[in-house]
């Protein structure tokens, strides 16, 4: 498998989550704003979006978004149990939370990014994800992962979007709970080997 991908962006989430699975993959190094790849060659001609994470398979099937990616990275390696298993009420959580995440919490930072973004229209980015933020601190004030005691794929899509705090100057001191979370996630030796690869830390 190849991962296409971008230093600190949303693919260091199926990033982290092939060093979780130990998963044989190759990495891309993509930029996303030439979009050309380290050899120099063209992106587009790959992902037509031209953002990442894109998973290309052994056969050379093309996945793309991240929320799908996790999922299918996870239920190549179910002895890990990074998500529930299919057909299951669990694993439609598990689906909510990441779109939870994707839609209020990825979508909500995209526009703190964008340097010709308005500064009131930021101001109300960040009133509406820290509404956002205080149901996940909420959520993990009696549990240490999304789903419980159990560390999934949401729980690294999270630690990931919430990573953008400090680059938009967010602060999260107001919720402890998420803090925490962080902490216990970034701990984990398959998240500091993701982030030593891409120069994070």
């Amino acid at each position: 498998m190849k991962l296409y991908y971008s230093p600190g962006t949303c693919s260091l989430s199926p990033h982290i989550v092939l060093q979780e699975t130990g998963l044989p993959h190759e990495l891309v190094l993509t930029s996303i704003r030439s979009r050309k790849l380290a050899d120099g060659s063209d992106f587009l001609a790959i992902n037509p979006l031209g953002y990442v994470p894109l998973l290309e398979l052994d056969d050379g099937t093309r996945l793309t978004e991240g929320p799908a990616i996790v999922q299918y990275l996870a239920d190549q390696a179910p002895d890990k149990q990074l998500a529930p298993a299919n057909g299951t009420l669990a694993r439609y959580q598990l689906q909510s939370w990441l779109n939870y995440i994707s839609t209020e919490l990825h979508k909500g930072f995209s526009p703190l990014f964008n340097p010709a973004m308005p500064e009131e229209a930021k101001r109300l980015a960040v009133e509406r994800l820290g509404s956002r933020l205080q149901h996940i601190n909420d959520t993990l004030a009696n549990k240490p992962y999304l789903m419980g005691e159990q560390f999934t794929v949401a729980d690294v899509y999270l630690f990931v979007v919430s990573n953008w705090a400090e680059p938009t100057k967010i602060d999260l001191s107001p919720y402890p709970h998420l803090q925490a979370f962080r902490s216990r996630v970034a701990a984990r030796p398959a998240v500091q080997a993701a982030m030593k690869a891409e120069k994070l830390i």
